[in-house]
């Protein structure tokens, strides 16, 4: 179970009527990202717990002034301005930040709704297990992915995939001979549905991404499917090392070179505060950090967030740092990670980086050991627990040489 905090605020004692809900961020095209949350209340203090299946998400800055209600999400740039109708309604808008600017969505809610979809059928088909999935985009190109699904009866949770992550908790359920699945925690804002032509075969699916995006997808049932290593990044011919220097939260400058990385394992984070699949693998991080900093291991991270401006991209990553009790340097790049060149102005030792995150393994002579592209969060079990193992492992091989 995966639970986030932030600071709290408080609201009158009749602000909103307690226990389930369930809300909807809606799209202009009718396929509306729909998602359940639990309102909680002591005494003056008002709170939401947003589910997503065995994550659970509580969310504690929440201002109330009359009607209006100010709800920050507790690690993305995301929030919502929503009046009240009653004490049962919502209504106002989620804004988030993105590379381009602020995105807003339309919001509505409602009190005493526990199911996230209503099912009128039982399930024709148990979709359980694994699935080769192709994503088609705009052009019609297709891109790969992975599903991992979990059906009992018409309920189903799981997740997607892809060469450069997953898409974390998705819940939802099979009503006859279709499925829909959704998830929202404050950065990704999701759902997919799709005819089940069979046990081994899923068709005619949209993804639904956001206020705009939509992709057709597809999938076969496929118990050894696997991803092609398209985000892979690699040392440029004739690198060893890398060189940066970029200031941490505070200011400070750290570079790879100073004394605390010397004759150290140091595993260097690409990440950037707007990307869930970073939050998955810092909360990871944070915790290893702690239990081998004294082994002679060091973890540096370097992020690439929406702002060149280095107040505005701290403040985000410090929601990073304070949520997961972030012990090791956290460094702004200062460069966005829509810049094209965002590669050729931090680390021109490698070639492209394409995945957010990126984790970089340094022996103790200094030189790169390893690359490895993505992260697959705990919504994706055992792959999970097997990225854990394999980071452990490459990490105690380069402390015994």
């Amino acid at each position: 179970m995966s639970v986030l905090f932030a600071a709290c605020t408080g609201g009158p004692t009749t602000s909103l009527e307690t226990g389930e809900w369930q809300g909807k961020l809606l799209r202009e095209d009718g396929n509306h990202i729909v998602f359940n949350f639990e309102v909680r209340q002591k005494n003056d203090s008002l709170s939401w717990v947003i589910k997503n299946g065995e994550e659970k998400i509580e969310v504690t800055d929440i201002l109330l002034n009359g009607d209006s209600i100010l709800v920050h999400m507790p690690v993305f740039e995301s929030s919502f301005k929503l009046i009240k109708h009653g004490t049962n309604k919502l209504i106002g808008t989620w804004t988030k930040a993105g590379s381009a600017g602020f995105i807003d969505m339309p919001f509505e809610a409602v009190s005493g709704t526990k199911e996230r979809f209503s099912t009128k059928q039982k399930a024709g088909n148990n979709i359980s297990g694994k699935w080769s999935v192709k994503f088609f985009r705009a052009d019609g190109s297709p891109r790969p992915a992975i599903a991992e699904f979990v059906q009992k009866d018409n309920d189903l949770s799981g997740t997607f995939i892809t060469p450069t992550g997953d898409y974390r908790y998705l819940k939802g359920v099979v009503d006859g001979d279709s499925l829909k699945l959704s998830t929202f925690d404050g950065s990704h804002a999701y759902f997919f549905k799709a005819y089940i032509n069979s046990d081994n075969s899923i068709g005619k699916g949209f993804y639904y991404s956001g206020a705009t995006s939509t992709e057709p997808w597809e999938a076969v049932k496929n118990d050894t499917a696997s991803l092609p290593d398209v985000a892979a990044m690699y040392l440029k011919e004739g690198e060893e090392k890398l060189d940066f220097s970029f200031p941490d939260l505070d200011g400070k400058r750290v570079a790879i070179t100073d004394e605390r990385f010397k004759n150290k394992v140091v595993i260097v984070q690409i990440m950037g505060s707007w990307c869930p699949n970073c939050m998955d693998e810092t909360a990871f991080l944070s915790t290893f950090y702690k239990k081998n900093k004294d082994r002679g291991v060091e973890i540096v991270a370097l992020a690439y967030e929406y702002y060149e401006d280095f107040n505005l991209a701290a403040n985000s990553v410090k929601k990073f740092q304070k949520r997961f009790d972030v012990q090791y340097p956290m460094l702004v790049t200062g460069v966005t990670v829509s810049d094209t060149l965002r590669t050729e102005k931090t680390l021109p030792q490698l070639t492209k980086i394409k995945s957010f995150p990126s984790t970089i393994f340094i022996g103790k002579n200094g030189k790169v050991a390893r690359i490895h592209a993505g992260f697959e969060g705990p919504g994706t079990g055992k792959r999970h627990e097997a990225l854990k193992k394999e980071f452990e492992e490459t990490v105690e091989g380069l402390l015994k040489q």
